[in-house]
């Protein structure tokens, strides 16, 4: 019986492509500025990073801190009305600068190619919805990578994460014979859940993801003792959501594969 991982499901901002998931957080600050001229922090813009954007903007908007700001501008609560129109006023937003924020991470392209030649499938997966990553993906394609499938948050009538809908549909979609031979990356508590919810081994990315924060131009010039103040934050909460294993970034998935794969071998599930 083969013990190796048949598929690796991979989020997409801040764990293969915009280091520091900065595409969506500044996007949520211009669209509640452009929407009700209210104010919300980046740091605010993250707390909920990894469900579906339309969640998003709402759970930004009951933070008791950004929550007591809005009653005290509007003299009322956030209202889903309010959430249609910040989404609304995202959507475009989001739409016209995602591309700018396509890169892939370094070491992304190649360790999705270490696992392809070890015949581990691709899959995909993001808080975007479907008509941004119809933009994302060609434009991440275009530089070189491209999951053997992508689905987004509104792709499934069940939703979005945490729930584990979307990891299982990529299940589907590359023919997995074994959930539990499954590897789910994320940058994001909720992407972990996810993963958990699903059935899989989950592995969090502490340093170019949404926790840490850092563009990669922060993360190169950074003294080790600043990486790692952000990384011990990062794996808190990664790993109290659960995580198996925490890592850097993508570059450091190939060992991690290789000790899930041990693993299997004495006879582990997730």
């Amino acid at each position: 019986m083969s013990h190796k991982v048949e598929a690796v499901i991979l989020d997409w901002a801040g764990t293969v492509v915009d280091f520091g998931s900065w595409a969506p957080t500044s996007i949520f600050v211009e669209a509640f500025k452009k929407a009700y001229d209210f104010d919300v922090s980046l740091e605010e813009a993250r707390v909920p990073m990894g469900l579906g954007k339309w969640d998003h903007i709402k759970t930004l908007g009951q933070l008791p801190e950004v929550a007591e700001r809005w009653l005290k501008q509007f003299g009322r609560s956030i209202a889903d009305q309010d959430v249609d129109d910040i989404y609304s006023a995202f959507m475009p937003l989001q739409k016209a600068k995602v591309t700018a924020f396509s890169d892939p991470i370094p070491g992304a392209l190649e360790t999705v190619a270490q696992l392809r030649a070890n015949n581990v499938k691709i899959g995909s997966c993001s808080g975007y919805p479907r008509e941004v990553m119809d933009i994302l993906a060609p434009a991440a394609e275009a530089k070189g990578y491209k999951p053997d499938a992508v689905v987004a948050t509104d792709d499934l009538a069940a939703g979005g994460r945490p729930g584990p809908w979307m990891a299982l549909h990529n299940v589907i979609e590359l023919g997995i014979n074994n959930v539990s031979r499954c590897v789910k990356v994320d940058d994001s508590a909720p992407g972990i859940t996810e993963g958990l919810s699903a059935g899989m081994w989950t592995v969090g990315l502490t340093l170019s993801g949404n926790e840490a924060g850092m563009t990669l131009d922060e993360y190169r010039v950074a003294s080790e003792a600043v990486k790692e103040e952000k990384r011990r934050v990062a794996e808190d909460k990664l790993l109290s959501a659960g995580a198996h294993y925490v890592i850097d970034t993508i570059a450091d998935l190939p060992a991690v594969i290789a000790r899930i794969e041990q693993r299997i071998a004495n006879g582990e599930k997730p």
